[in-house]
């Protein structure tokens, strides 16, 4: 990722954190960065060995914990619950209004691509589970895909 594109999505998260009433600290900021840079998404095992490898002092994994969990509350972060692990909001710098996330995952090489679904997709999926004695307690779609990448390299 180009410096001045991190730059603009830090101070964006910046202003996300300011607005909510949230502090997006030193090692809040490099724990996202340590997601921002990575072209896949990463357990916090993962986020905690990248951190320390580029840190002056090591952070041990339950603090990385609670740091994705505040940057997750603050909506920069999004947590892929089939894989358990983390990724980057693709729209923090974003100034457009966004649909509901969900996840393109490439079985394959990994790759996670987030879109957006309108809200009356998820409304009705709602409707839907609650017309079968159900109630929805998560909305996130995580969709096993192939990328086109993998797909043109399997052909």
């Amino acid at each position: 990722m180009k410096k001045q594109r991190l730059n603009t999505i830090m101070g964006k998260a910046q202003d996300i954190c300011s607005h909510s009433g949230g502090r997006l600290t030193e090692k809040r900021k490099r724990i996202l960065e340590v997601l921002l840079v990575s072209k896949t998404p990463l357990s916090a095992y993962e986020v905690a060995d990248s951190y320390n490898r580029s840190a002056q002092t090591s952070m041990p994994t339950m603090s990385v914990y609670r740091i994705l969990e505040f940057l997750e509350s603050e909506q920069l972060v999004h947590k892929l619950s089939s894989a358990n692990k983390y990724m980057a909001c693709s729209h923090i710098a974003c100034s457009h209004a966004h649909g509901v996330p969900q996840f393109l995952i490439c079985g394959k090489c990994q790759t996670v691509k987030e879109i957006a679904i309108a809200k009356r997709i998820i409304e009705e999926l709602d409707n839907q589970v609650a017309g079968a004695g159900y109630k929805l307690m998560n909305s996130q779609l995580e969709l096993q895909c192939l990328c086109d990448n993998c797909l043109a390299n399997a052909a």
